[in-house]
Protein backbone atom coordinates (compact mmCIF):
# COMPACT_ATOMS: atom_id res chain seq x y z
CA UNK A 1 0.00 0.00 0.00
CA UNK A 2 1.37 3.41 -0.91
CA UNK A 3 1.78 6.18 1.65
CA UNK A 4 -0.76 9.00 1.77
CA UNK A 5 1.75 11.38 3.33
CA UNK A 6 2.63 14.27 1.05
CA UNK A 7 6.28 15.09 0.42
CA UNK A 8 7.17 18.78 0.28
CA UNK A 9 9.46 19.93 -2.52
CA UNK A 10 10.60 23.54 -2.77
CA UNK A 11 11.31 24.89 -6.24
CA UNK A 12 12.18 28.50 -6.90
CA UNK A 13 13.49 30.41 -9.88
CA UNK A 14 17.02 31.78 -9.54
CA UNK A 15 18.62 33.10 -12.72
CA UNK A 16 22.17 33.65 -11.50
CA UNK A 17 24.71 33.30 -8.70
CA UNK A 18 24.71 36.91 -7.51
CA UNK A 19 25.01 36.81 -3.72
CA UNK A 20 21.91 38.83 -2.79
CA UNK A 21 19.75 36.86 -5.21
CA UNK A 22 21.05 33.54 -3.88
CA UNK A 23 20.51 34.69 -0.30
CA UNK A 24 16.91 35.66 -1.03
CA UNK A 25 16.05 32.48 -2.92
CA UNK A 26 17.73 30.19 -0.39
CA UNK A 27 15.87 31.89 2.43
CA UNK A 28 12.59 31.26 0.61
CA UNK A 29 13.43 27.55 0.37
CA UNK A 30 14.82 27.13 3.89
CA UNK A 31 11.85 28.90 5.52
CA UNK A 32 9.52 26.25 4.07
CA UNK A 33 11.52 23.27 5.32
CA UNK A 34 10.91 21.61 8.66
CA UNK A 35 14.11 22.79 10.34
CA UNK A 36 15.05 23.65 13.94
CA UNK A 37 14.61 27.25 15.07
CA UNK A 38 18.36 27.52 15.58
CA UNK A 39 21.48 25.58 14.63
CA UNK A 40 23.56 27.17 17.40
CA UNK A 41 26.29 24.74 18.42
CA UNK A 42 25.28 22.10 15.87
CA UNK A 43 27.65 20.59 13.33
CA UNK A 44 26.45 20.78 9.73
CA UNK A 45 28.20 18.73 7.06
CA UNK A 46 27.85 20.17 3.56
CA UNK A 47 28.29 17.44 0.97
CA UNK A 48 28.67 19.08 -2.47
CA UNK A 49 29.35 17.24 -5.72
CA UNK A 50 33.15 17.28 -5.92
CA UNK A 51 33.44 14.64 -8.61
CA UNK A 52 36.92 15.44 -9.87
CA UNK A 53 39.72 17.98 -9.93
CA UNK A 54 40.37 16.94 -13.54
CA UNK A 55 36.93 17.72 -14.96
CA UNK A 56 35.25 21.05 -15.79
CA UNK A 57 33.85 23.30 -13.05
CA UNK A 58 30.28 22.74 -14.31
CA UNK A 59 30.61 19.10 -13.20
CA UNK A 60 30.79 20.19 -9.56
CA UNK A 61 28.47 22.17 -7.31
CA UNK A 62 28.94 25.88 -7.99
CA UNK A 63 31.39 27.57 -5.58
CA UNK A 64 28.94 30.46 -5.15
CA UNK A 65 26.04 28.12 -4.40
CA UNK A 66 28.15 26.23 -1.84
CA UNK A 67 29.27 29.50 -0.23
CA UNK A 68 25.69 30.80 -0.04
CA UNK A 69 24.49 27.65 1.73
CA UNK A 70 27.49 27.70 4.09
CA UNK A 71 26.79 31.34 4.92
CA UNK A 72 23.12 30.60 5.65
CA UNK A 73 23.98 27.89 8.17
CA UNK A 74 26.81 29.92 9.70
CA UNK A 75 24.38 32.78 10.31
CA UNK A 76 22.14 30.30 12.13
CA UNK A 77 25.01 29.52 14.51
CA UNK A 78 26.20 26.24 12.98
CA UNK A 79 29.70 24.80 12.79
CA UNK A 80 30.42 24.07 9.13
CA UNK A 81 32.17 21.01 7.73
CA UNK A 82 32.56 20.42 3.98
CA UNK A 83 33.44 16.99 2.68
CA UNK A 84 33.22 14.42 -0.08
CA UNK A 85 35.07 11.48 -1.62
CA UNK A 86 35.86 12.63 -5.19
CA UNK A 87 36.44 10.14 -7.99
CA UNK A 88 39.80 11.86 -8.59
CA UNK A 89 41.57 14.09 -6.12
CA UNK A 90 40.70 15.04 -2.55
CA UNK A 91 38.13 17.36 -1.06
CA UNK A 92 40.87 19.96 -0.66
CA UNK A 93 42.28 19.67 -4.18
CA UNK A 94 38.89 19.79 -5.91
CA UNK A 95 37.72 22.76 -3.84
CA UNK A 96 40.94 24.63 -4.56
CA UNK A 97 40.93 23.81 -8.29
CA UNK A 98 37.32 24.88 -8.87
CA UNK A 99 37.35 28.08 -6.80
CA UNK A 100 35.37 26.88 -3.81
CA UNK A 101 38.05 27.64 -1.24
CA UNK A 102 38.28 31.20 -2.58
CA UNK A 103 34.49 31.61 -2.62
CA UNK A 104 34.36 30.58 1.05
CA UNK A 105 37.02 33.09 2.10
CA UNK A 106 35.99 34.73 5.37
CA UNK A 107 33.64 31.94 6.41
CA UNK A 108 34.88 29.59 9.14
CA UNK A 109 34.68 25.98 7.98
CA UNK A 110 36.70 22.77 8.03
CA UNK A 111 37.40 20.60 5.01
CA UNK A 112 37.20 16.85 5.51
CA UNK A 113 38.07 14.10 3.08
CA UNK A 114 35.92 10.97 3.34
CA UNK A 115 38.51 8.27 3.96
CA UNK A 116 37.56 6.21 7.06
CA UNK A 117 35.35 3.27 6.01
CA UNK A 118 32.64 1.80 8.22
CA UNK A 119 30.58 -1.17 7.08
CA UNK A 120 26.85 -1.04 6.64
CA UNK A 121 24.52 -3.68 5.24
CA UNK A 122 21.57 -2.67 3.06
CA UNK A 123 18.65 -4.55 1.51
CA UNK A 124 19.61 -7.75 -0.22
CA UNK A 125 22.53 -8.27 2.15
CA UNK A 126 24.83 -5.93 0.21
CA UNK A 127 27.72 -4.64 2.31
CA UNK A 128 28.79 -1.04 1.70
CA UNK A 129 31.72 0.82 3.23
CA UNK A 130 30.72 4.40 3.81
CA UNK A 131 32.70 7.25 5.35
CA UNK A 132 32.67 7.55 9.10
CA UNK A 133 33.21 11.27 8.53
CA UNK A 134 29.75 11.49 6.91
CA UNK A 135 28.18 10.27 10.15
CA UNK A 136 29.90 12.74 12.47
CA UNK A 137 27.44 15.61 12.15
CA UNK A 138 24.04 16.73 13.39
CA UNK A 139 22.76 17.24 9.83
CA UNK A 140 24.12 16.31 6.43
CA UNK A 141 23.19 18.82 3.74
CA UNK A 142 23.38 17.19 0.34
CA UNK A 143 24.30 19.70 -2.41
CA UNK A 144 24.10 18.07 -5.85
CA UNK A 145 24.39 19.86 -9.15
CA UNK A 146 21.74 18.78 -11.63
CA UNK A 147 23.38 16.99 -14.55
CA UNK A 148 22.69 14.52 -17.30
CA UNK A 149 24.21 11.15 -16.49
CA UNK A 150 25.21 8.52 -19.03
CA UNK A 151 24.44 5.63 -16.66
CA UNK A 152 21.59 6.95 -14.50
CA UNK A 153 19.83 9.38 -16.90
CA UNK A 154 20.20 12.30 -14.48
CA UNK A 155 22.27 12.80 -11.38
CA UNK A 156 20.64 14.80 -8.62
CA UNK A 157 19.91 14.29 -4.92
CA UNK A 158 19.95 10.48 -4.57
CA UNK A 159 22.99 9.91 -6.79
CA UNK A 160 25.00 12.57 -4.93
CA UNK A 161 24.87 10.38 -1.80
CA UNK A 162 27.16 7.96 -3.65
CA UNK A 163 29.98 10.26 -2.55
CA UNK A 164 29.70 8.90 1.01
CA UNK A 165 31.12 5.60 -0.27
CA UNK A 166 34.85 5.73 0.37
CA UNK A 167 37.33 6.02 -2.49
CA UNK A 168 37.80 3.05 -4.82
CA UNK A 169 34.97 1.22 -3.08
CA UNK A 170 32.65 3.13 -5.40
CA UNK A 171 34.33 1.50 -8.41
CA UNK A 172 34.11 -1.90 -6.73
CA UNK A 173 30.36 -1.45 -6.26
CA UNK A 174 30.12 -0.72 -9.98
CA UNK A 175 31.97 -3.97 -10.66
CA UNK A 176 30.12 -6.19 -8.21
CA UNK A 177 26.59 -4.83 -8.58
CA UNK A 178 26.61 -3.26 -12.01
CA UNK A 179 25.14 -6.14 -14.00
CA UNK A 180 21.91 -4.15 -14.32
CA UNK A 181 20.88 -0.52 -13.88
CA UNK A 182 18.12 -1.63 -11.50
CA UNK A 183 20.44 -3.53 -9.17
CA UNK A 184 22.77 -0.56 -8.91
CA UNK A 185 19.86 1.86 -8.47
CA UNK A 186 18.57 -0.21 -5.52
CA UNK A 187 21.94 0.29 -3.78
CA UNK A 188 21.95 4.02 -4.45
CA UNK A 189 18.45 4.33 -3.00
CA UNK A 190 19.63 2.73 0.25
CA UNK A 191 22.41 5.27 0.87
CA UNK A 192 20.44 8.28 2.20
CA UNK A 193 18.95 6.20 5.01
CA UNK A 194 22.47 5.48 6.29
CA UNK A 195 23.18 9.13 7.11
CA UNK A 196 20.02 10.56 8.64
CA UNK A 197 19.15 13.29 9.35
CA UNK A 198 19.74 15.00 6.03
CA UNK A 199 18.25 17.44 3.55
CA UNK A 200 19.02 18.12 -0.09
CA UNK A 201 19.44 21.43 -1.92
CA UNK A 202 20.02 21.15 -5.65
CA UNK A 203 22.07 23.63 -7.67
CA UNK A 204 19.90 23.80 -10.79
CA UNK A 205 20.90 27.29 -11.87
CA UNK A 206 23.54 26.43 -14.48
CA UNK A 207 23.40 22.72 -15.21
CA UNK A 208 25.07 20.11 -17.41
CA UNK A 209 23.03 18.51 -20.17
CA UNK A 210 23.37 16.23 -23.24
CA UNK A 211 25.93 14.03 -21.50
CA UNK A 212 27.49 13.60 -18.10
CA UNK A 213 28.58 13.53 -15.39
CA UNK A 214 31.86 15.03 -16.69
CA UNK A 215 31.53 15.70 -20.40
CA UNK A 216 28.27 17.55 -20.99
CA UNK A 217 27.38 21.10 -22.00
CA UNK A 218 26.34 24.05 -19.84
CA UNK A 219 22.69 25.17 -19.83
CA UNK A 220 20.93 27.92 -17.86
CA UNK A 221 17.99 26.24 -16.11
CA UNK A 222 17.54 28.89 -13.41
CA UNK A 223 16.27 26.78 -10.53
CA UNK A 224 17.04 25.99 -6.90
CA UNK A 225 15.32 22.98 -5.38
CA UNK A 226 15.10 21.68 -1.84
CA UNK A 227 13.54 18.76 0.02
CA UNK A 228 14.10 16.53 3.00
CA UNK A 229 13.32 13.51 0.83
CA UNK A 230 15.94 13.11 -1.94
CA UNK A 231 13.71 10.78 -3.95
CA UNK A 232 10.95 13.40 -3.97
CA UNK A 233 13.43 16.03 -5.14
CA UNK A 234 14.64 13.78 -7.95
CA UNK A 235 11.05 13.06 -9.00
CA UNK A 236 10.33 16.79 -9.05
CA UNK A 237 13.42 17.43 -11.19
CA UNK A 238 12.27 14.85 -13.75
CA UNK A 239 8.86 16.55 -13.81
CA UNK A 240 10.53 19.95 -14.12
CA UNK A 241 12.62 18.82 -17.10
CA UNK A 242 9.50 17.42 -18.75
CA UNK A 243 11.15 14.07 -19.49
CA UNK A 244 9.79 10.52 -19.06
CA UNK A 245 10.40 9.49 -15.46
CA UNK A 246 10.34 5.84 -16.53
CA UNK A 247 13.67 6.37 -18.35
CA UNK A 248 15.40 6.94 -15.00
CA UNK A 249 16.64 3.71 -13.35
CA UNK A 250 16.57 5.42 -9.95
CA UNK A 251 12.96 6.53 -10.36
CA UNK A 252 11.98 3.07 -11.64
CA UNK A 253 13.59 1.46 -8.60
CA UNK A 254 11.96 3.91 -6.16
CA UNK A 255 8.55 3.49 -7.76
CA UNK A 256 8.96 -0.29 -7.70
CA UNK A 257 9.68 -0.08 -3.96
CA UNK A 258 6.54 2.10 -3.55
CA UNK A 259 8.76 4.86 -2.20
CA UNK A 260 6.65 7.81 -1.11
CA UNK A 261 8.91 10.26 -2.94
CA UNK A 262 8.39 8.59 -6.31
CA UNK A 263 4.65 9.30 -6.45
CA UNK A 264 4.14 12.55 -8.34
CA UNK A 265 0.59 12.94 -7.05
CA UNK A 266 1.90 12.96 -3.46
CA UNK A 267 4.33 15.85 -3.97
CA UNK A 268 3.42 19.24 -2.53
CA UNK A 269 4.91 22.43 -4.03
CA UNK A 270 4.53 25.48 -1.71
CA UNK A 271 6.61 27.70 -4.02
CA UNK A 272 7.01 27.21 -7.79
CA UNK A 273 5.71 24.13 -9.61
CA UNK A 274 7.64 22.02 -12.16
CA UNK A 275 5.62 23.21 -15.16
CA UNK A 276 6.93 26.76 -14.64
CA UNK A 277 10.36 25.53 -15.82
CA UNK A 278 9.21 23.60 -18.89
CA UNK A 279 10.86 24.47 -22.19
CA UNK A 280 14.39 24.84 -20.83
CA UNK A 281 15.87 22.82 -23.69
CA UNK A 282 17.55 20.35 -21.33
CA UNK A 283 18.68 17.30 -23.31
CA UNK A 284 19.34 13.90 -21.79
CA UNK A 285 21.41 10.95 -23.02
CA UNK A 286 19.71 9.04 -25.84
CA UNK A 287 20.76 5.74 -24.32
CA UNK A 288 22.36 4.58 -21.09
CA UNK A 289 25.83 3.11 -20.79
CA UNK A 290 26.40 -0.08 -18.80
CA UNK A 291 26.88 0.46 -15.08
CA UNK A 292 29.61 -2.13 -14.69
CA UNK A 293 33.10 -0.76 -15.24
CA UNK A 294 35.50 -2.67 -17.44
CA UNK A 295 38.58 -4.10 -15.74
CA UNK A 296 40.73 -1.70 -17.79
CA UNK A 297 38.75 1.31 -16.55
CA UNK A 298 39.07 0.08 -12.97
CA UNK A 299 42.85 -0.33 -13.29
CA UNK A 300 43.32 3.04 -14.99
CA UNK A 301 41.20 4.72 -12.32
CA UNK A 302 43.29 3.14 -9.59
CA UNK A 303 46.50 4.32 -11.23
CA UNK A 304 45.18 7.89 -11.54
CA UNK A 305 44.20 7.87 -7.87
CA UNK A 306 47.67 6.71 -6.84
CA UNK A 307 49.29 9.38 -9.02
CA UNK A 308 47.18 12.10 -7.43
CA UNK A 309 47.76 10.74 -3.94
CA UNK A 310 51.55 10.99 -4.32
CA UNK A 311 51.59 14.29 -6.21
CA UNK A 312 53.66 16.84 -4.18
Amino acid sequence: MTSKIQQTVLLTRCVGYESLLLEERLQAVMSCLDLPDTFHGRTILLKPNLISSRGPAIACTSPLFLAAVARWFYEQGARILIGDSPAFGTTESVMEKHGMTAALNGLPFRQIHFKSPVRRTVAGGVTIEIAAEALECDLLVNLPRLKAHNQMYITCAVKNFFGIVVGMRKAMLHMRHGKSHREFADILLALPDLVTPHLSLVDGIEVMHRSGPLDGEKLMLGCIGGAQCPVALDTAMLELLGVPKSHSPLWQAAYGQQHKGAQSEKLLYPLDVPSQFHGSGFLLPQGLNPVRFSLLRLLLGGMRRLKLAFRP
